[in-house]
């Protein structure tokens, strides 16, 4: 349990919030959302003690642990895989470490005899015999393989030692724990064992997080970050979004009666509440959405960017063909071979494979910034593409002012760019800021932007969700929905895929696995699991 009480962050002039008064008890997980800049970070770390709030205090429940997941993936390059994790657990580690020193004295005393006793007792009350199978369950279960438990931190890739710091923090069944970007280069199976765990901790948990369907699997709370306040609602992402909805339309309609507007929301959390998503929690949030007041629903401050994609012309029906494509690295790496496919009128395509190099790779060969070892492509004569890649560092190479810079990409005056600007939500002087001084997620706005200028009937988009917001995603998301023309995308993002692709490619070494079918049907059928063993030639 954590008790926060009076807390207040100021940084100079700047409150980034004030006045919060929460109780974060057991058995729940709570999402913690808000705009770019509104300070999710900054509460997980003041909750964990690393920042000291500028007023107010927080309290754990009584002998209770915290546990955090770090950020740092370099402090622990000098120590084993396995000590890494079990240090997670910094009591135990000390008593494991107390123990160690005393039993190697050649000197032993009475004195360290008696200390060794109570050492023992602490130990085995902390369960540390099962401590270093209990970190190698965990490693497991994340992805890394026996393997690599006894090599140290510093021989591992930055995604192994993503992995190894969430173990860290999961480690010894904590109190309390607190997860920043949990999921960050996770990939779906990984996070799919993530938010199994979760479902069944018993604790408390504050998660910040990018990935709506995790947030929506998880969470049983949202803790929204909005107008310099911290407020506290049953249910979680989904609920949240699709109510400040809800509540921001029935603001704009002033014509609505108050008694109108009481039964429409009414009726909405009992659609919602009955169809909450299956997990432990499901009963409880349940019961907390139908208790919830109507007068706790309220629209966000959010804004959301105006992503609109609209085809100048409707695409004909050869859309691109694609024959015996093969690709290989400089080192020989098979990334696909036997790519053999037809795009249709209507389809959105979501590319998957285990190394993600592969859909990257495909998607540079079909916009002609690569050459593929083998094959070739043909696009219809009526198709129109805009792309979004993966790295879009090259385009903000210069010191241009973002409407010089977008005005590269298009025709129009000055006006015309800085509406286009205007929907992606830079407005006055911000226009003006040199594009190579942007953050990642303004170049991603700046690139969609860009996009938007095409007017084309084929978007071709590389992990779009990437260093976007919530607001971002969500907007994206919900015009690609509706989006006339063809889509031709890869993502980590569950939700993205599940509610934009129509039709699933999976590039593997050996052709593809192409299926119509909705993604949770895929990573869920057996008879794919099939394929995909015989495509990668899994034993």
């Amino acid at each position: 349990m954590i008790t926060v009480t009076n807390v207040s962050v100021q940084f100079g002039k700047r409150v980034l919030f004030k006045d919060v008064n929460l109780k974060f008890t057991d058995g729940n997980c709570y999402g913690i959302i808000g705009a770019n800049g509104a300070g999710k970070s900054t509460f997980l770390r003041t909750i964990s003690g690393e920042m000291d709030p500028t007023t107010g205090s927080i309290m754990l429940g009584p002998g209770e642990r915290l546990s955090v997941l770090s950020q740092d993936h370099f402090k622990w390059d000098s120590y084993t895989v396995l000590d890494t994790v079990m240090m997670g657990h910094t009591v135990l580690w000390d008593i494991m470490k107390q123990r160690e020193v005393l039993y190697a004295k050649e000197d032993f005393t009475d004195e360290d005899g008696l200390k060794v006793s109570e050492l023992e007792e602490k130990f085995v009350e902390l369960d540390g015999w099962n401590a270093e199978s209990d970190a190698a369950a965990l490693l497991s279960g994340l992805g890394i393989s026996e393997a690599l438990h006894y090599k140290l931190m510093g021989e591992l890739s930055g995604k192994e030692k993503v992995r190894i710091m969430l173990a860290q923090a999961l480690f010894g069944n904590p109190d309390n724990l607190l997860l920043d970007e949990p999921t960050n280069d996770l990939d779906m199976e990984t996070v799919r064992w993530l938010q199994e765990y979760l479902g069944n901790f018993e604790h408390t948990v504050l998660v910040v997080s990018h990935d709506r369907h995790f947030l929506d699997s998880v969470c049983t709370h949202t803790v929204d970050i909005d107008y310099g306040k911290i407020n506290l609602f049953a249910g979680n992402y989904s609920f949240w979004y699709q109510s400040s909805q809800l509540a921001l339309r029935q603001q704009q309609n002033q014509k609505a009666k108050a008694e109108e507007k009481k039964k429409e929301l009414e009726e909405f959390i009992r659609r919602f509440s009955a169809n909450v998503s299956k997990s432990k929690q499901t009963t409880s949030r349940k019961k907390m959405l139908e208790k919830l007041n109507v007068d706790e629903i309220k629209p966000s401050s959010r804004k959301y960017p105006g992503i609109i994609f609209t085809p100048e012309r409707d695409p004909g029906n050869r859309i691109l063909e694609v024959s015996g494509l093969c690709k290989k690295t400089e080192e020989g790496v098979v990334l696909f071979n036997d790519i053999n496919f037809n795009v249709e009128k209507d389809d959105k395509i979501v590319f998957l494979s285990r190394d993600p190099r592969a859909m990257t790779a495909f998607f540079e060969i079909i916009n002609g910034n690569m050459k593929a070892t083998a094959g070739h492509y043909d696009w219809g004569v009526t198709i129109t593409t805009a792309y979004l890649p993966l790295d879009n560092t090259a385009f903000f190479e210069s010191d241009l002012n973002l409407v010089d810079w977008l005005s590269q990409y298009g025709e129009g005056n000055e006006v015309y760019m800085k509406s286009f600007l205007g929907r992606m939500l830079f407005s006055g002087e911000e226009v003006l800021k040199k594009v190579n001084v942007l953050s990642g997620g303004e170049k991603m706005r700046c690139m969609i932007a860009r996009m938007q200028l095409r007017n084309a009937n084929c978007l071709i988009l590389d992990s779009p969700t990437n260093h976007l917001d919530l607001e971002s995603i969500q907007a994206f998301n919900n015009n690609l929905k509706s989006y006339k023309g063809n889509v031709l995308f890869s993502s980590h993002d569950h939700e993205f895929i599940q509610t934009v692709a129509n039709r699933i490619i999976e590039l593997t070494p050996n052709g593809i696995i192409d299926k119509m079918m909705e993604f949770d049907e895929y990573i869920t059928s057996e008879h794919i699991k099939e394929l995909q063993k015989k495509m990668y030639g899994d034993n």
